[in-house]
């Protein structure tokens, strides 16, 4: 070994270096190679307005892991990363930028806002991908892509032409979610439901006609009643049969409404009687639909009420609400309001209450599409992972509703929609036509809106392989194998894509969907802005290293669970990256002053280095089942212990006699035991901690080029050592007896003393003969003694016994009888003191009725304590006097 390792390990120029090295070799890329199979994750596209989270270290670590270890299994893996161009997130950030240099996006037009959202897309677009990076992400750069490039963006048109000329895209006036601060529809899935407090409004409707006779409804959102087009009742309700056709007089209006029988109304809730208001509720929407109501919308898309609102015209929605209330109350209309806490729709990126509002907009019918997702799951072509998130996915898409997919945005793709100015006809194609075919004409305007954002990621794993094109990538790295995300966006962003690549593609976009939880902090709160409890992965990695982090955000994890972040966690986790390189440094240091073969004859190998090589073999079976069955937390975890304990605190102690024995016949394959079982636990480690192993492993195999492209450990029948395991594992638990007792009676480590090992079975004798040089050392024995007997030791021997033998210590080797006597008549001294003390008080009435219980309970707990250790203490000394 030319190079050897620093002498302590310091992750901040190494990691950079290595990366580089990576990149430069070209190690990630991956290209279509009949001769291997593939093995493909797309990763789910960070937004260019993001900053890497602990979310997406999470998310990306764990495709990390799962590629790095089919890389090494001699997969063709590819890793297809890219961004999202995040529609009304990167819209809102450029237009509060553009607010703060005093421009306003309306007055400089749509094509200069666009310059700056890409200037935007260009400076902060990079900046995550560099992230990723400083978490050693070893995706296929090269085919980097982008939501909005050439390719998907050829995509998204297509598939919305195609959806469209097969009637599944229609455009409608319906209910949507209309978001007033960001002027934009949302869908379903963006909306959050929270719990609010609020009222019941109840308010009378006058009866045409007949004075004195009102109708009571109750409502939560009283400035609506501007909007109402009927009240309507159950036909079954006896109370108001007789009312079914009346007309009523709708408050602080001159409109007349009628009452209507209808089953949507519950008998049960509230007065019986609802009002209905088309244009502003989505099952009023459906009542109106089902009687011929008029759709009456009363609010301007910033939540102030319209012309249509009398005197409230240009008032705020909430500031309506309070003049109508009073306006109700003054006319006598107010019957009450009631207290009532409901849950209320708002926007997930602004916090704003949502309003269901009726707008013209653009739809995608989701029956058929959503039959065959649910299909597939069914049939085991789709595989969650745990399988409890199936329950999520199906609930989701058995209620799915038609997806609103027109957003009043700029920053996005537009829809293809022509209209001609001339007769009103509407084509869809991909570019401005050149003549009507209705009426002939020639002029024509695009429709103003943009997709959602998550038309264009819902195609993601297809059109970042060239999809519609049939391009050769297309063919061979899909259907991908795994998707890796988080369960808060299984109905944003999963379920589209699984309708969508089965509609375009006949295939489900991947098999598995690996799903994992939040990393929350210490307490188990969310990490947000506002608790301010936000932890910035770089800030670990610049403290501590990609690797300790790495391993923290995979050590416990489950899939599918929500994991808590702590600091101590990623100390631990760089003191095992410090054990890793120590032990590293002091095995190479050892194979540098000597000559180690390149191949092995097993039989000249000991028992501790069968037993090492038939652990090792087992791990890499486990380790690799585990990964096989994505539990990355489980695996790590084997590969840790292995290194910790096995490796480090037995191994390596068992064969320092005969490192340090140049005499010793052994001494080769000790050598050679070290460096193979070290190279193959690194390659097991490598993809959790894929810096420090790499460093390691091209240092203590200088001629190889990289880990990541070496070859994974596989189980080897020839390594298969259970006897040995067994022999040496005997002699392990016989060490541990003896610690045990030296612990016990205080005996420090560098006191030697005699062992004997008592065994009938002749075979257990041979197996402490064998093992003698390393038994010898690790239980501090000045020498070893096997008999079948007990003959010779003495009688004040300490023993320890475990199943198969009987192992003894003379007594006098052990301790320092004379200097033992006096240490213990001083702790005798000690407790006669303390036991008065005790004693004294709790015979005193005056401190019985005075103190505190809690205080009385401690001083008879300690008396308890010393009274006991006295009793140690007096039968020591009887033993040893």
């Amino acid at each position: 070994m030319s190079k050897e390792l620093a002498k302590t390990y310091d992750p901040k120029g190494l990691e950079d270096r290595l990366y580089q090295k990576w990149l430069d070799s070209g190690y990630f890329h991956a290209k279509v190679n009949k001769a291997k199979k593939p093995f493909t994750i797309v990763m789910p596209p960070p937004n260019v307005t993001g900053q890497l989270h602990m979310g997406h270290a999470l998310d990306e670590t764990m495709q990390d892991i799962l590629i790095r270890f089919k890389r090494m299994q001699g997969y063709e893996a590819l890793w297809q990363p890219g961004t999202d161009h995040a529609a009304i997130a990167t819209e809102v950030k450029v237009i509060n930028k553009l607010k703060e240099q005093g421009i306003d996006k309306n007055e400089i037009g749509r094509e200069e806002f666009l310059k700056h959202a890409w200037a935007w897309k260009e400076e902060y677009g990079g900046k995550i991908i560099n992230q990723l990076k400083k978490l050693g992400a070893s995706a296929d750069w090269e085919r980097e892509r982008f939501t909005m490039d050439e390719g998907c963006s050829k995509a998204v048109q297509e598939v919305f032409i195609r959806l469209y000329n097969k009637g599944y895209i229609y455009k409608g006036s319906r209910i949507i979610n209309w978001c007033p601060v960001c002027q934009t529809s949302i869908s379903d899935a963006e909306v959050e439901h929270e719990d609010q407090d609020g009222f019941f409004w109840h308010i009378n409707y006058p009866v045409v006609g007949e004075e004195g006779k009102f109708v009571e409804i109750a409502t939560t959102r009283p400035e609506t009643l501007l909007g109402d087009t009927a009240v309507a009742v159950n036909p079954e309700d006896d109370r108001y049969k007789d009312l079914v056709g009346k007309m009523l007089k709708l408050p602080l209006t001159d409109r007349e409404i009628p009452v209507i029988a209808d089953a949507y109304v519950d008998k049960e809730f509230g007065t019986g009687c609802v009002k209905i208001t088309p244009a502003h509720d989505p099952n009023d929407f459906e009542v109106g639909k089902r009687h011929n109501l008029e759709e009456i919308n009363i609010l301007n898309d910033d939540a102030t009420i319209n012309d249509l609102g009398g005197k409230y015209a240009g008032m705020d929605r909430y500031e309506a609400r309070k003049a109508m209330v009073k306006d109700l109350e003054d006319l006598g209309l107010l019957v009450k309001v009631v207290p009532h806490s409901h849950s209320v729709g708002t926007h997930d990126r602004c916090g704003t209450t949502v309003e269901p509002m009726i707008k013209p907009q653009w739809f995608v019918k989701m029956d058929e599409m959503a039959k065959a997702a649910i299909d597939t799951l069914k049939d085991g072509d789709l595989q969650f992972v745990p399988e409890r998130f199936d329950k999520t996915y199906l609930h989701w898409l058995e209620n799915i509703r038609d997806w609103c997919i027109s957003r009043q945005l700029w920053w996005g793709h537009r829809i293809p929609a022509y209209y001609c100015d001339d007769c009103g006809e509407t084509v869809v194609a991909k570019e401005m036509p050149k003549i009507c075919p209705k009426c002939g004409k020639n002029h024509f305007h695009q429709d103003e809106d943009t997709l959602d954002t998550w038309f264009s990621s819902a195609l993601w794993p297809f059109s970042t392989l060239g999809w519609p094109d049939n391009t050769e990538e297309m063919e061979y790295f899909y259907p991908t194998d795994v998707l890796v995300t988080g369960y808060d966006i299984i109905f944003f962003w999963v379920i589209r894509m699984v309708f969508s690549a089965l509609e375009q593609t006949g295939k489900a976009p991947f098999h598995h969907v690996l799903i994992h939880g939040l990393v929350r902090d210490s307490q188990g709160r969310k990490m947000s802005k506002s608790l301010g409890n936000g932890i910035d992965p770089l800030e670990v990695i610049d403290k501590y290293g990609a690797d300790a982090l790495r391993l923290t955000l995979m050590t416990g994890n489950a899939p599918g669970n929500d994991m808590r972040f702590y600091w101590e966690r990623v100390e631990s986790s760089r003191n095992f990256a410090n054990k890793v390189w120590n032990a590293s440094r002091f095995i190479m240091m050892n194979l540098e002053k000597a000559e180690v073969p390149s191949s092995m004859d097993l039989a000249n190998l000991t028992a501790a280095d069968k037993w090492i090589l038939c652990k090792f073999n087992d791990v890499a079976k486990d380790v690799t089942d585990n990964m096989e069955k994505f539990e990355l937390g489980i695996a790590v975890q084997k590969v840790y212990d292995f290194i910790w304990e096995e490796f480090c605190d037995w191994y390596i102690e068992m064969v320092k006699p005969r490192l340090y024995n140049d005499g010793d016949t052994t001494k080769a394959a000790a050598l050679w035991t070290l460096k193979t079982v070290l190279g193959g636990a690194l390659k097991l480690l490598h993809p959790y901690m894929p810096f420090i192993t790499e460093e390691i492993y091209c240092t203590l195999n200088p001629e190889e080029e990289s880990i990541m492209i070496a070859s994974w450990p596989e189980w080897k029948k020839e390594w298969d050592f259970k006897q040995d395991e067994k022999d040496v594992e005997m002699i392990k638990e016989a060490v541990r007896s003896i610690r045990g007792v030296r612990t016990e009676m205080n005996v420090p480590p560098s006191k030697k003393a005699t062992v004997y090992v008592v065994a009938e079975d002749a075979s257990v004798r041979e197996t402490f003969e064998k093992g003698k040089i390393f038994f010898a050392t690790l239980a501090s024995a000045s020498e070893v003694l096997v008999q079948s007997d007990k003959s010779g030791i003495a009688e004040d021997a300490v023993s320890a016994v475990i199943p198969q033998a009987v192992i003894y210590i003379p007594f006098a080797e052990l301790v320092d009888i004379e200097k033992e006597i006096q240490r213990l008549e001083k702790e005798e001294g000690r407790l006669e003191k303390e036991l008065a003390r005790v004693n004294g008080m709790l015979s005193n009435e005056h401190f019985i009725s005075k103190a505190p219980q809690a205080k009385i309970d401690e001083e008879k707990g300690k008396l308890e304590k010393y009274t006991q250790m006295m009793e140690q203490v007096k039968e020591r000394l009887a033993q040893l006097r």
